[in-house]
This record gives structure tokens, sequence and C-alpha cells, in this order.
């Protein structure tokens, strides 16, 4: 379906036409579904549900490390209980640690994405800006509560963290 004078969404339309085959109603679901994945509230829920969701993976394995050495006074303490109650411990902790770790990894997510997105959509760029920008506000943000010199710090590591990582994500590939 084509109107003249309307512009296609990207990856649509012009060279490789990627919904060629397709009937009205499926190139209106791609339509829709490249719109949400450019709209901001879908970008934030996404990316603090993958933070989420590997915040949990990480904490489950560093839950899963924590005991592994009698030499430890946990460690000790662990091993001179029954078998079964080393277990439920361990499991009990394992849950606990990749709870905690899951919502702290999705707030991180979903806070920088949206603030990401939402800063490119006021300057109307998608450059290294951004990325500097949303990090020293998302570590501004996460360092808040422990007072202005650790927003202070928050800020300026999450933006240099962000800032190598952008930069290193837009560097050409070497062939």
């Amino acid at each position: 379906m084509s109107i003249p004078g309307m512009t296609t969404p990207m990856g649509l339309g012009g060279a490789g036409n990627q919904t060629a085959g397709m009937n009205d109603q499926e190139q209106a679901m791609v339509k829709m579904m490249q719109a949400g994945m450019e709209s901001c509230p879908v970008k934030t829920v996404i990316s603090g549900t993958m933070g989420f969701g590997l915040g949990g993976a990480f904490g489950l394995f560093m839950a899963s490390m924590s005991y592994d050495s009698p030499l430890t006074p946990q460690g000790r303490e662990i091993s001179n209980l029954p078998w079964r109650e080393q277990v439920r411990r361990g499991f009990k902790d394992m849950g606990s640690r990749s709870w905690s770790s899951a919502k702290n990894f999705g707030i991180v997510g979903a806070l920088y994405s949206g603030t990401e997105c939402c800063i490119e959509g006021l300057r109307a760029k998608n450059d290294l800006t951004n990325s500097v920008a949303s990090g020293c506000i998302t570590g501004g943000i996460l360092g808040a509560k422990a007072g202005p010199q650790a927003a202070a710090f928050g800020c300026a590591g999450f933006a240099a963290f962000s800032a190598a990582i952008d930069a290193y994500m837009r560097m050409p590939e070497s062939e």
C-alpha cells in the first residue's frame, strides 16, 4: 500500500523492499511494530525487562559462587550444617540475590534507555552526546540518595562508561 507523498519507515520501501509479498494487514503490522520499537516508552520497558533478566542471571551466578570454600566464615558455618539445610539456605540466598540484582539492573536499564531516548528526541540527533548526557543523568539519579558528591561521581562515572561503550559500538568494522 503506497500513499503519494508519504515516506516509508526505516527498512521499508526503496532498495530491497522487505514487505514484498505481504498483504496489507501484514504490512500494517510491520509498520506498527517498527513504530512501537521507535517509541520511548516501549524502548524503556524492553530495556528494563532485559536488564531485569540479565541482573537475575548475574545475581544467580554470583550467589552460586559465594559458598564454594569452607575457608571463609560463611563457608564454614554452612559446611557444618546438614546437607538438606545447606541446599535450602543456598537456594534461598540465590533467590534473594537474584531478585535484588534483577531489580537493580532493570532500574538502571530502564532509566538509562528512557533518558537516552528522550534526549535523542529533544536533540533530533543520534550521536555520542546523547549517551554521555543520559549516562550522567542516570548516574546522578542513582547516586543522589548518598548526597551531592556521590551524585557528581555517579554522573561522571556513568558518563565515562557510556561514552566508552558508545564510542566502541560506533567504531567502523575492520576487515
